[in-house]
């Protein structure tokens, strides 16, 4: 039996209409196994996952525009994972990655919803040794990755293992301090970069950034 709440949003991103099961509120807890916690999710945090973040509808409308047919594509972070299923319905071949222990469940439902094929997803937590297995992608991709101070290196360690030697980097932020940080590192291992802002509810104008770093 579940002893959370969830909800059903409705949305358009792009030409087509999605279905996404999100927690009903950021109040939502239950972790009775602590599996969360052992994770590095702690009960504060816990209920992030699963919400439908402005930055992530950004994200998913900028992939949406996108040709990325056939295009091998990481998710970090992926949440509720939006972007990971328009990346499926657009041709790529996506892998959805998370550290939350619900982030998969969630995931199969809402692609279930919109009656999408099974999206591959792989828990990966950044503060563990990284799967190499995992290969090489085309193009990564985020939403709100860069939270705490640390993330900025971690994430940079994601992107040195993941990245195809030609590959491109796309990150939504609604506009925390550490993106400066990230970019330098991005810049140090060879890659351009280039942003774009937009408004995000609740924080001055423009301050959203999406960042695309391509090497």
């Amino acid at each position: 039996m579940l002893r959370y709440q969830t909800r059903i949003i409705d949305l358009r991103i792009g030409e087509f209409d999605y279905r996404i099961r999100a927690l009903k509120d950021r109040q939502q807890y239950y972790d009775p196994d602590e599996e969360a916690e052992r994770a590095g999710v702690p009960p504060a945090m816990w209920a992030i996952f699963g919400q439908l973040w402005p930055t992530g509808v950004h994200l998913a409308s900028e992939i949406a525009k996108r040709d990325i047919h056939g295009k091998r594509i990481l998710e970090i972070g992926c949440g509720l994972a939006l972007s990971s299923l328009v990346l499926q319905r657009g041709g790529a071949d996506v892998t959805a990655t998370d550290q939350h222990p619900l982030a998969e469940r969630f995931l199969h439902h809402n692609a279930g919803l919109n009656h999408l094929i099974k999206v591959p997803y792989v828990h990966l937590d950044w503060r563990d040794d990284l799967d190499a297995t995992l290969g090489k992608f085309d193009i990564i991709v985020g939403s709100d990755v860069l939270y705490e101070r640390n993330h900025a290196t971690l994430l940079s360690n994601v992107v040195g293992l993941y990245a195809a030697d030609a590959a491109e980097v796309l990150i939504a932020d609604p506009g925390r301090g550490n993106c400066g940080a990230w970019t330098t590192a991005m810049l140090a291992n060879g890659f351009t970069s280039t942003e774009s802002r937009f408004s995000v509810e609740g924080r001055p104008v423009h301050s959203g950034r999406l960042m695309k770093l391509q090497r």
